[in-house]
This record gives C-alpha cells, sequence and structure tokens, in this order.
C-alpha cells in the first residue's frame, strides 16, 4: 500500500532534557483512517508537532507522501493540513474570509481560492454562514470552520487533534457524518481524541504511545476481539505500561 506517512526512529528530546518521544516507527497508508492514542503528556502532541514542522526533530525520519519533512520542508508542508484542539485563529474574522486566508498562505491564486472556499462551505453545509464572524458561531459550526480550513489546500494528510471536543451529542454525529464522508472519498485522516467510542467508530487502525513509546498498534478488530471495547483494551494497555 502507499504510504501517506512513514515515521522510522522518531526521537524528540526537549532542550531540559526531557525525552519526549523515543524511538516510534510507524507508518500509515494512503486513504487510511489511523487512531493515534494515548494519555496526555504521552507524546501524541510532540509527534504531530514534529510532522507539521512545529518541532525540530531530534533524530529519525518522517516523511509525508514520500517528502522529507526536514530536508523538504517547504513542499511537505503543504501535504498536511492540521485542526487542532485549540482555535487558533481570528475570532472577529469571517468565516469565507479565514478559509480564503488559508487558501493565499498556501499560494492559491484567487479565482482558486474563491472556488474551492465556496465548495468546501457547500460541504460542511456553511454556506449561509460565509459572512458569519467565527466568534459568533456555535461550537459545533467552529469545528467545521477549523477542519475546512485544515483542508483549503487539499492536502494529502489531514491530521484532527481532538475534533470533536466541546461539542455536544448531535453536532458530534454530524462531524463524524463530515469525516466519514472525507475518508471515503479517499483522504488520509489521521486522528486523535480521547473519546474511544469515536475511533472506534471511524479508524481502521489504531496505534498507541506512551512515555514517548509506541507500545500497541493494529487493526481496529485486533483492539476489540474478545467481545471487548477499544476502551477497555485501551484501559489494559495502559495500566499495563505504567
Amino acid at each position: 500500500m502507499e504510504k501517506a506517512l512513514e515515521i522510522t526512529d522518531l526521537r524528540k528530546v526537549y532542550d531540559t532534557g526531557t525525552v519526549a518521544v523515543d524511538g516510534v516507527s510507524l507508518s500509515v497508508g494512503k486513504g487510511e483512517f489511523f487512531g493515534f492514542l494515548g494519555p496526555n503528556g504521552a507524546g501524541k502532541t510532540t509527534t504531530i508537532h514534529c510532522i507539521t514542522g512545529v518541532n525540530r526533530i531530534t533524530e529519525g525520519v518522517i516523511k509525508v507522501s514520500g517528502t522529507d519533512v526536514v530536508k523538504e520542508y517547504r513542499e511537505a508542508r503543504t501535504k498536511v493540513g492540521i485542526a487542532p484542539q485549540e482555535f487558533n485563529i481570528d475570532i472577529f474574522g469571517k468565516v469565507g474570509k479565514l478559509l480564503d486566508y488559508m487558501g493565499g498562505y498556501y499560494g492559491m491564486r484567487k479565482e482558486e481560492r474563491e472556488k474551492r472556499v465556496n465548495a468546501l462551505l457547500e460541504q460542511f453545509e456553511m454556506i449561509e454562514y460565509k459572512n458569519t464572524a467565527f466568534q459568533h458561531l456555535s461550537g459545533g459550526y467552529k469545528r467545521r470552520v477549523m477542519l475546512a480550513r485544515a483542508l483549503v489546500h487539499d492536502p494529502d494528510l489531514l491530521i484532527l487533534d481532538e475534533p470533536t471536543a466541546g461539542v455536544d451529542v448531535e453536532l458530534r454525529h454530524d462531524l463524524w457524518r463530515f469525516l466519514q464522508a472525507l475518508n471515503k472519498a479517499g483522504k488520509t485522516i489521521i486522528l486523535t481524541s480521547h473519546y474511544l467510542e469515536e475511533v472506534q467508530l471511524l479508524c481502521s487502525r489504531i496505534g498507541i504511545i506512551n512515555k514517548g513509546k509506541l507500545v500497541a498498534l493494529g487493526s481496529k478488530e485486533e483492539f476489540t476481539k474478545g467481545g471487548k471495547s477499544l476502551e477497555e483494551h485501551y484501559l489494559e494497555i495502559a495500566k499495563s505500561n505504567k
């Protein structure tokens, strides 16, 4: 299977001496919906920051669609879209303008941006909110904007960090529907979430990181065998790696 992401012997040591990620290797196939789990401080966010170039890699290699994220940083960055948990966005900006700005950041021409923004607004059922300020949206629609912003440049790899945090049950199901449609259309997605039922529903393969090391990796079926839920298996693995 063609790889959307390849991580080989990733190690990240901060200036304080803290080893945040220690020898992690994994790959995500093109078109996969991959769940990346672990307790707070396990190394999930550090790994994501290494993929996106926010963190400098201490050792190892990361490639996105075959492009080295260090040696070919500019090209690699265009291949990744990330929807972070935090709303790192101009809350006073209007939805359409926020998406258009991101398209400009990736070098898209005005006409191309306009078509792409309108297509995303249609896809995520937000046409009526095009001229609404971000701060006036509900929690669920704010999450839709973050998702649309991550997709403006049509990246090969979409990373979602707690995409339904703070969203009520009904709106969470709406977001799940959008994510399933994206994946069905061929988009490669990496999901981190503390809602394990969400991961069990959406993901086909799952990796668990703890104390900077990859402690489990397998298909959803492997994690739910024996009639147990993903949550039960996750807790067992977490306890055994304390």
